[in-house]
């Protein structure tokens, strides 16, 4: 059995289509990214799966348990930690996973266990009596973080987990998600960091106007844009005609200049390299380095989307409106 299935998913916000009859399954203690543009269709989606938004059409289906015809048992089978922030401020690290843990109808025992287990993992156990008003924005999402998981779920969503947080909270809840993966625990994970998602994910979707443009492993998607392998060369001096003298290359299909380096996009690499001895030989170039590279998922995410890199331009997606 999948952990979730999904079947002809829709939403429908008046006569706009946010999500267009999507369709994709994850496995269980699979890590499967969800990535897209704002505005794409990302948070809308996780607000369906986990019941937070009525389904305009199709089914949605977790450990089997349909989102909407069986949403006790559906829930009580997932965590979910939200983009934004849900502790309480005037409560202490504490007294917030505590009532989570009441919320999720825990006996005393386990809440307790599972409360003192949780905050030593996110490194929180010494300042469990801290107001989590007084938390840095990285210390209340790990915080966040552990009441998602309070209940053990064995389906955990998440929207965007580390998305602007300093360096040691990144690092300490990429560890916690792979622990979870080991021990089976399903992922959902929505993130705008697609290197996190290529080292992260079992698999990725990418879902662009409300559509699946793309779902596969990250290195088979790489693999389907033959076109955007890249020989990448540094010379000892950059000139004004180098540009122009690399995209004269007859296999070339795009020549860029990233800081002291240029980037060759071909599908031949090794014609190209014939090429550029050729041409250092010719104009008596000196390369630095040259370094032979596959297509990034970045520039599959930017090829399946249309985007122009830096170009990611949306509207949020919210209950109320387009997505």
């Amino acid at each position: 059995m999948d952990a979730i299935e999904v079947i002809g998913l829709t939403k429908r916000f008046g006569d706009n289509v946010a999500v267009n009859g999507i369709e994709f399954s994850v496995k269980e203690g699979e890590t499967f990214g969800f990535l897209g543009p704002n505005g794409a269709g990302k948070t809308t989606t996780i607000r369906m799966l986990t019941g937070m938004t009525r389904i305009t059409s199709g089914r949605a289906l977790i450990h089997g348990h349909d989102i909407v015809s069986n949403t006790r048992a559906a829930k009580q089978m997932m965590g979910i930690v939200a983009e934004t922030s849900n502790v309480y401020d005037e409560l202490s690290a504490w007294d917030n996973i505590i009532f989570t843990g009441r919320l999720y109808h825990l006996k005393g025992e386990e809440i307790q266990k599972n409360a003192r287990d949780l905050l030593e993992t996110f490194d929180l156990y010494e300042r469990r009596h801290d107001l989590a008003g007084s938390f840095s924005k990285g210390m209340k999402r790990r915080l966040t973080l552990a009441m998602g998981l309070m209940n053990r779920p064995k389906v955990l969503f998440l929207d965007e987990p580390t998305s602007g947080l300093d360096v040691q909270s990144r690092r300490l809840i990429k560890d916690v998600i792979q622990d979870l993966a080991r021990e089976n625990v399903t992922i959902f994970l929505t993130t705008h960091d697609i290197e996190e998602a290529n080292v992260t994910c079992d698999r990725v979707a990418i879902i662009n106007r409300g559509v699946i443009a793309g779902i596969d492993a990250p290195e088979k998607l790489k693999q389907t844009f033959e076109s955007l392998q890249s020989v990448e060369v540094s010379f000892d001096t950059v000139e004004p005609g180098h540009l122009e003298a690399l995209r004269a290359i007859p296999e070339a299909s795009d020549v860029r200049k990233e800081g002291d380096k240029f980037r060759i996009y071909t599908s031949d690499p090794p014609e190209v390299l014939a090429s550029l001895c050729v041409l250092a030989m010719e104009q008596n170039l000196r390369p630095i380095s040259v370094t032979t590279r596959g297509p990034s998922l970045e520039e599959v995410f930017i090829r399946l989307t249309g985007l122009s890199v830096g170009t990611k331009k949306g509207t949020e997606e919210t209950d109320a409106g387009p997505a």
